[in-house]
């Protein structure tokens, strides 16, 4: 009994060491798939930047692709976690419909890396995102709850009643999107930093307005 009161504590560790292990390799990856793309990324710098060996690497995923693969599982198991923490259901329809499409501004905002990793992952067709069961089921949730939201604001009388849930996550995402992925190029032309502060909320103001717009009967 001894011996085994001995071993559990050890075997807790391991857990732990590991789990720590394969999360500081995943933050890693993040940063420099995002930066490098699937193509330009070095194992050899994900792992420096985690602190471990690059064996590592290879034991907890396989391969540099099965490595990939989870930094994008990470990346959009983020922020669906965070859109379900919304709790629509609890806000009346156009004042959920505000904060998800607020969400989803702000979040492309701070997270610069989920824009780059999706941008790199277009290139490729999305592949690796067709080979991810839990890529491809971690939505359901949340179009389930957006759904819900419309179904309420058509019932209610606020929502036109010819939307479905998939275009208008669709539209919601796509103009902001836009916005951030191509910002650089879009402040050129226009000649005005479209990165600014003062231009980053007078955006904000616009997305939320003209998505609530296109929904009003």
């Amino acid at each position: 009994m001894a011996s085994t009161s001995r071993t559990a504590p050890a075997a807790v560790t391991a857990r732990r060491d590991a789990a720590a292990t394969r999360a500081a390799l995943t933050e890693a990856a993040v940063g420099e798939f995002s930066r490098n793309g699937f193509a330009g990324a070095r194992v050899d710098e994900i792992a420096r930047v985690a602190g471990v060996n690059k064996q590592l690497v290879y034991h907890y995923f396989e391969s540099k692709q099965g490595l990939y693969l989870v930094a994008l599982e990470s990346v959009y198991a983020e922020i669906r976690e965070k859109e379900q923490r919304l709790s629509l259901g609890e806000l009346e329809p156009v004042e959920a419909m505000t904060q998800l499409i607020a969400f989803s501004f702000d979040y492309l905002a701070e997270h610069p890396e989920f824009i780059a990793l999706l941008t790199d992952e277009n290139r490729s067709q999305g592949s690796h995102i067709l080979g991810s069961e839990r890529l491809q089921k971690m939505h359901s949730p949340f179009i389930e709850m957006l759904e819900a939201t419309l179904k309420r604001g058509v019932a209610q009388g606020v929502f036109r009643p010819d939307f479905d849930a998939i275009n208008l996550y669709i539209s919601i995402a796509g103009i902001s999107y836009f916005f951030f992925s191509n910002n650089h190029t879009l402040s050129a032309i226009f000649g005005k930093s479209l990165g600014s502060r003062g231009a980053l909320v007078q955006r904000r103001r616009h997305v939320i307005e003209f998505a609530l717009n296109a929904l009003r009967p």
